[in-house]
């Protein structure tokens, strides 16, 4: 069998048509070819030698990241089946099992979506290279001996008993099998620790797949935790059938939602978090740089390794369904995707919440400014807003009970559960949060934000893709500085409300797609002013004014630890300064003052002191 370099280096090298196009082009993938970036089909062509090590069966073509709707032909004999080979779920992996010819042809089509489950990709909140139809994150040979185990799905469940497993096998057959699979299970990382292990009988008629359901017990469970909270407690799951063994990393987490706040194991976590645009492994570390303690995947599926690597780190995961905009759409078809989605992540204990259906009315679509008739305006038009919420919470009740779910994540006035709030963006100004959480309350606002600049667009305004210039221009007339200040601005003081009101904040976004765009990282992961504004706003322990532009304030001090605090609060402003002491409960939070600040101050630093840390704020005046 060749070295598994060699064989992933025969599937690098492909030759990709566009219908009409009178040239082939090469191509390398996995990825996105900017040769074919904009077309709304492309065919992609290769072959190779057989891959087969001396003795093995059969060879297993897996492809994923196959958006959206693709067909693919793979030449020699499949194993339980003919013909070629629909899919049209890009984050499930598509594996055909087929006996090679000494050189097979493989072609895969593969189509721009043709249904309203294309999600973010499938808008113009990114260009047209990030939407290429096409093979995106991974394609591989294996070689493989008969019978095998494809897959297993996992959903761990907490019970009073402890928890359990559930899971669902995938076994590919050549013949009839009568045999057993031997589940073992221990701590990920302690291979001295005794484990469990449990079987369940394989019996198949003949070649194929086969998907076998099992559950198993899990006593003394050990629960995986968000990093401010615990230890994230992974297991190892063994499967063995005949020569195969097949292993998948799984965590024990429970998620619910309880009066609109997010419970983790029961506990409650104040939600201080960024929407994902992007699926670069490094968007994790980006995320936790800002302190953010969840990633929200807006209206798009992540890719296996940030899952892998929110696991590790101890970063939730808000997982959307790839449905975003208004429009109707298959209820059914919806259904489906939602169990993919929950079979193919189930086991990742950072799953913690699903989303179904985003901004499904655009209430604001030509923009609203910022005079008292414009919010007069807003009222009048979110007031008028309609949605039937049916068929969203229809898909929701396709997903497993084991993770909070919020069906809709929309504007004012559409009863939604989570809001997508823009005050300072699409209406009025960043200090209207108050006011429209009052008329429109929320315990989670899932969006909120505004767009700037990460360089001089010059000419190249029109081609950005996913900016608003029309809204971006009634708030700035300056250049990059001036525009990344603006959005600073509108995230210091959106997000300063929502913590002090205890209110969970996901702010819109944590990276461009483009060369300006809602994120406070550009597109090649660079800073932008609001980067260290987020950064400082959502430190766990922190201090804020209440009304920083008067010349007296409130003091509000938030403990997101898991830990009640005895805090020292100290202030300085101009010649006047003063301290507190502060006791508050765990995800608490506690109001000194009010403060005298003198009118010729120029800023307002507050020094929050616990015997382990000194956290500083400062505002300028």
């Amino acid at each position: 069998m060749p070295e598994a370099d060699a064989l992933g280096s025969m599937l690098d090298e492909w030759e990709a048509t566009t219908p009409g196009g009178t040239d082939s082009r090469s191509v390398r993938l996995p990825g996105r070819p900017a040769s074919v970036a904009g077309a709304d089909s492309v065919r992609y062509e290769t072959a190779f030698a057989d891959p087969r090590d001396r003795g093995d069966d059969a060879a297993v073509l897996e492809l994923r990241g196959l958006y959206a709707h693709s067909e693919v032909q793979v030449g020699g004999d499949r194993v339980g089946g003919s013909g070629p080979v629909e899919h049209d779920c890009y984050f499930r992996p598509l594996r055909i099992p087929f006996r090679p010819e000494p050189e097979t042809e493989l072609a895969v089509t593969c189509h721009a979506p043709r249904d309203r489950f294309g999600g973010l990709h499938d808008t113009d909140l990114v260009p047209d290279s990030a939407s290429v139809p096409g093979i995106w994150w991974d394609v591989s040979l294996e070689s493989k001996s008969l019978p095998y185990i494809e897959s297993i799905d996992a959903e761990p469940e907490v019970t009073a008993d402890g928890a359990k497993l559930h899971l669902k096998t995938t076994v590919v057959t050549g013949a009839a099998v009568d045999e057993r699979i031997t589940y073992s299970l221990r701590p990920a990382g302690e291979h001295q620790t005794r484990g469990m292990m449990e079987r369940a009988a394989v019996d198949t008629d003949g070649p194929g797949k086969t998907v076998l359901e099992h559950t198993v017990d899990v006593s003394d469970a050990s629960l995986w935790w968000p990093r401010e909270l615990g230890e994230q407690h992974l297991y190892e799951l063994r499967a063995k059938l005949a020569q195969s063994v097949h292993r998948i990393t799984t965590g024990i987490c429970n998620t619910t939602v309880r009066d609109g706040r997010l419970l983790v194991n029961g506990e409650p976590v104040p939600i201080r978090g960024v929407n994902l645009l992007t699926d670069d492994e490094m968007d994790v570390d980006r995320a936790l740089e800002l302190n953010a303690n969840l990633v929200r995947a807006h209206a798009h599926v992540l890719p296996e390794e940030l899952y892998t690597r929110c696991n590790e780190k101890g970063l939730l995961v808000w997982q959307d369904l790839p449905l975003t905009g208004p429009g109707g759409f298959d209820t059914d078809r919806g259904k489906e995707v939602a169990r993919n989605l929950a079979g193919q992540y189930g086991r990742h204990p950072s799953l913690a919440v699903y989303g179904v259906h985003d901004n499904p009315v655009d209430a604001f679509a030509d923009g609203l400014g910022s005079s008292f008739s414009d919010r007069l305006r807003l009222r009048w038009r979110a007031w008028r807003s309609s949605y039937d919420d049916g068929p969203a919470k229809a898909i929701a009740g396709a997903l497993p009970g084991t993770r909070a779910v919020f069906p809709v994540v929309a504007g004012p006035g559409v009863g939604a559960d989570a809001g997508a709030y823009y005050p300072g963006w699409e209406y009025g100004d960043p200090d209207g949060i108050d006011s429209l959480l009052d008329r429109y309350p929320a315990e989670i606002v899932a969006e909120f934000g505004a767009g700037a600049l990460a360089a001089d667009a010059g000419n190249a305004r029109s081609a950005v893709a996913g900016f608003d210039w029309g809204k971006h221009d009634r708030h700035v007339s300056g250049g990059v500085a001036a525009s990344q200040a603006y959005q600073a601005t509108v995230f210091r003081t959106v997000i300063e409300q929502l913590r002090r009101t205890q209110t969970g904040s996901i702010a819109f976004a944590l990276r461009d797609t483009d060369t300006a765009g809602m994120g406070v990282f550009s597109r090649n992961g660079s800073r932008k002013a609001a980067a260290d504004v987020i950064e400082e706003a959502y430190r766990p322990l922190q201090a804020f004014l209440v009304t920083p532009g008067r010349t007296e304030s409130d003091v509000v001090v938030v403990n997101d630890t898991p830990l009640g605090r005895s805090v020292t609060l100290k202030w300085e402003a101009g010649g006047n300064g003063g301290s507190f002491t502060l006791t508050i409960d765990a995800g608490g939070r506690s109001t000194a003052g009010p403060i005298e600040i003198p009118g010729e101050a120029d800023s307002v630093r507050l020094t929050v002191s616990v015997p382990e840390q000194t956290v500083e704020v400062e505002y300028d005046r």
